[in-house]
């Protein structure tokens, strides 16, 4: 086992939580871009408007693209267990 190989693992393991993780943290900066700005422009400062969006928000993506997010894990995870036979 190569520092090479370790670092190609790490390097995959990182760019599946990148991507599993990209979708629901934009709409979480979407959201909360918005809403900053609906209160900046209307004064409001109530922190539950903020919050109660971004948790709808994060719930409607998750359930929506659960069936991707499970796919790149599983795949990321048949991978590993693909690479194990070959280690010494």
């Amino acid at each position: 086992m190569s520092q090479a190989f370790i670092i190609d693992i790490a390097k995959e393991a990182f760019y599946t939580v990148f991507v599993v993780s990209a979708p629901i943290l934009i709409v979480s900066i979407v959201v909360g871009l918005l809403i900053s700005i609906f209160q900046a422009a209307t004064s409001i400062s109530e922190m539950t408007l903020t919050f109660v969006p971004k948790v709808i928000a994060i719930g409607i993506v998750t359930i929506l693209l659960l069936p991707f997010m499970m796919q790149k894990l599983l795949q990321f995870t048949k991978n590993i267990f693909d690479i194990i036979p070959t280690l010494k």
